[in-house]
């Protein structure tokens, strides 16, 4: 290892050369409390930037241990770091100036979830922040007095401001944690209350835009309906209530526009957590959950999709299904079977991305095909069995097929994205409205592989 004097000699020996020579820089620096890595060197200014890394000595940093000790709090902690270290990079990306991506800093692009990302990892021993640097040059002549700015001058405010706890506001970090250690007792105790999610009141589900999963300024507070509120004491924010959506098969209905996609994308991103001031801090659901949708033209390689898809005209084997282009019900099919073998034990399906005749067969439709001319059983016809013998519950959203409302056990109205519990006002129309009785080929487990 290089002293940090060693790097500012070996810089004002390079400057105005050729940009190839920055490649002499390589290896590991130490700046006392840290030890500066450059482990890639971009070939020119104009190529992806170089690769750094900055090892923090865990006595320098100066942590309390129960910090991040506890898996969820390290990530929590990992992951409030690593948005503190990018907006001190981003702050002065681009103040070292030259040609190409010269001066540029940045690091990983936190979303609103809390994920474990190799861009910084703790241990007792040192942090390590990993990140990207534009060696500047003019044209592609080397510019090593603006280099000496980033590694000398920006990077260590950065990481002081970053990892050094004296630093860093208290509270807030408590605040993270704790917030995540709440997040995490909701998890847990979903299985003892029977339960594959919670939203809770005051959550504000819909999104700014298409495109951002910041919240919506002026969105409506979710409100739980009475009759499926649950009350919860978190070890931090004391009493919270929500809705709790329980096993089995969850019905989401509702006019176009009222809330109810958005409802099931809460559910979707709830199996991971959220920071605070996102609206969907306390939206948990069941970490297996997944969200299902067709995929037209996927590749499907082995899978035994005769679940669901049977006979073929061409006498193709359903049980090792393979085929470069699926269609829609095909590859339906395959990801619901795939989700089987990975041990989910939520669907989570929308009817605008579902393939219908995968979906869904009515009852002038089946008198006009004949059982034995449809390869497709339906889900609608696989769902009950799914929950009942394979302990996976499904929750869907639907609006324009009423056969749905058959096979749930709770159907939920959103209206003006407030949800209202409609189960008993269905059940009572059940009868007005029977749907036809269909010969539905045995329940039998796919095979994996």
């Amino acid at each position: 290892m290089q002293s940090q004097n060693e790097l500012r000699n070996l810089l004002q020996r390079i400057d105005h050369k050729s940009y190839p020579a920055y490649k002499d820089t390589r290896g590991s620096y130490d700046f006392g409390n840290y030890v500066l890595s450059i482990d890639h060197v971009q070939g020119d200014p104009f190529a992806a930037p170089s690769k750094v890394s900055v090892h923090v000595r865990g006595g320098a940093a100066k942590f309390p241990a129960d910090l991040y000790r506890m898996k969820c709090r390290r990530l929590a902690v990992c992951d409030y770091l690593l948005r503190q270290f990018g907006r001190e990079l981003e702050r002065v990306s681009f103040k070292a100036k030259g040609s190409g991506k010269s001066g540029l800093l940045s690091t990983s692009s936190c979303s609103q979830e809390i994920l474990k990302r190799t861009s910084l990892s703790i241990t007792e021993k040192e942090f390590i922040a990993r990140f990207e640097v534009g060696f500047p040059a003019n044209g592609r002549t080397i510019n090593a007095p603006e280099l000496e700015k980033i590694f000398f001058d920006f990077l260590p405010k950065a990481v002081t401001q970053s990892f050094f706890y004296r630093n860093l506001k208290a509270e807030e970090v408590r605040q993270v944690i704790e917030l995540s250690e709440d997040q995490n007792f909701i998890r847990k105790e979903l299985p003892r209350l029977g339960l594959i999610a919670f939203v809770a009141d005051g959550s504000i589900l819909p999104r700014e835009s298409g495109i951002s999963q910041k919240p919506m300024k002026g969105s409506v507070p979710f409100i739980s309906p009475e009759s499926l509120r649950v009350e919860l004491t978190l070890p931090h924010h004391g009493k919270i209530t929500g809705l709790g959506i329980r096993k089995g098969i969850t019905l989401i209905v509702g006019g176009g526009y009222h809330g109810k996609s958005t409802l099931l994308s809460a559910l979707e991103r709830g199996v991971y957590n959220h920071i605070a001031g996102d609206g969907r801090e306390y939206v948990i659901t069941d970490p297996t959950a997944v969200k299902l949708r067709s995929e037209d033209g996927r590749l499907i390689r082995e899978v035994d999709i005769s679940l669901f898809i049977n006979d073929l005209p061409n006498k193709k084997d359903t049980h090792r299904f393979s085929t470069p282009d699926a269609s829609g019900s095909t590859s339906q099919a395959a990801g619901i079977v795939e989700s089987m073998e990975a041990g989910s034990q939520v669907f989570l399906l929308d009817e605008d991305t579902s393939a219908t005749n995968f979906m869904v067969r009515d009852s002038f439709m089946q008198s006009v095909i004949h059982r034995e001319k449809e390869p497709i059983t339906p889900f609608l016809e696989r769902a009950r069995d799914l929950y009942e013998k394979c302990g996976i519950s499904t929750v869907l959203v639907a609006g324009s097929s009423g056969a749905f409302f058959h096979i749930a056990d709770t159907v939920i109205q959103m209206d003006a994205y407030r949800p209202m519990n409609i189960t008993e006002k269905v059940k009572a129309m059940l009868e007005e409205y029977p749907l036809k009785k269909t010969d539905v080929p045995d329940f039998v487990m796919p095979e994996f592989k």
